[in-house]
This record gives structure tokens, C-alpha cells and sequence, in this order.
């Protein structure tokens, strides 16, 4: 399976609304297992078809188990195809969040707790789910980036502009370091 490229901020396909998925193809179970080779690789916990440059409402979560005893984390992988997050409890959490698309940032965001999701998966079967702790905060996170959101959006106007600023500076000083 090939790695897929993940496209970072400023890029404004980030921001684009993604289309629905009109049906479970051979190309479509292709792509989640691309996806997945390339989230672990990065390595995430949560990946939105977007972000691999396919605006497309798709997205999938692996927060693996903690390692066993002398083993691998184990994989716990989950397909959303066309997700909506159907409530949102009125508690809410903070979490460190950080995003593949905007790499080495990382910041105190606060979400919902707690929320319920409708979703088909990726035998086409239709789902509904409550979600709470980690669970909850990245299929938000995810499901944002569907919607052309990103954790960013979640910040003051000042946090938000500190981390854009890191990130071009970053990237100015890798494409710097290329070239070399």
C-alpha cells in the first residue's frame, strides 16, 4: 500500500467543503487502506481523505490500545464514511490537540464532551454512536476537517496567528534545508 502525501496548511484545499461519498467502490476500500498505511506511518490517530488531497467525507480513527505486555499497540481501526455529529453534550473538555496537516502544533482546545454520530462504515452498513474522552475529541477534530475546519479555527485570533507563523517558518527553513 502507498503512502499518500498529507497536505499541510497553507494549503486551501484544506479549507474546501468535502463532497459526500456516493458508494462503496473498490477504489474507495483502497483508498481507507492507503489512508491507514499513511496515518500509522505519520504517525496519528485520526485521518480525514482531505488531508491526502481527496475532498471526500471519509475519515478514520485508530487510538490503538496501549501496548500489551512486550507487544505492539494494538490496532482498533474505525471507517466514517459521510459522518454527522447528530448532538453535542453541553459538558465540555479540553484537550492538547494536534493535526498531521499543521505538523509540531499543538494546542489547548476545548470540545463537547460527549457526542452522538450517524456514519455509514465501510461495508456500507449505516451506524450511530455515542462517543466520550479522546474518541469524541478526534472525530470532532476529523469531522471538522471535512467541513474545511481546522483546530486552529478553535483558537484566539493570537494563538491562531502564532501557530500559522511557526508553520510557514518551518516550512520556509525545510525548503531551505532542501535545496542544500
Amino acid at each position: 500500500m502507498p503512502l499518500m502525501p498529507i497536505i499541510e496548511l497553507p494549503d486551501p484545499l484544506l479549507r474546501a467543503q468535502s463532497a459526500p461519498v456516493e458508494a462503496i467502490t473498490d477504489d474507495l476500500s483502497r483508498l481507507i487502506r492507503d489512508m491507514f498505511e499513511t496515518m500509522y506511518h505519520a504517525p496519528g490517530i485520526g485521518l480525514a481523505a482531505v488531508q491526502v488531497g481527496v475532498p471526500r467525507r471519509l475519515l478514520i480513527i485508530d487510538l490503538q490500545d496501549p501496548e500489551e505486555e512486550g507487544g505492539e499497540p494494538v490496532p482498533r481501526p474505525h471507517v466514517f464514511i459521510n459522518p454527522e455529529i447528530v448532538h453535542r453534550s453541553d459538558a465540555r473538555k479540553t484537550y492538547n490537540e494536534g493535526c498531521l496537516s499543521i505538523p509540531d502544533q499543538y494546542a489547548e482546545v476545548e470540545r463537547p464532551d460527549v457526542v452522538r454520530a450517524q456514519w455509514t462504515d465501510e461495508t456500507g452498513a449505516q451506524r450511530e454512536g455515542e462517543f466520550h474522552g479522546l474518541m469524541s475529541v478526534c472525530l470532532q477534530h476529523e469531522v471538522d476537517h471535512l467541513n474545511g475546519i481546522l483546530f486552529i479555527d478553535h483558537l484566539s485570533r493570537l494563538k491562531r496567528d502564532i501557530v500559522v507563523k511557526k508553520v510557514l517558518k518551518a516550512r520556509k527553513e525545510r525548503d531551505k534545508a532542501a535545496v542544500l
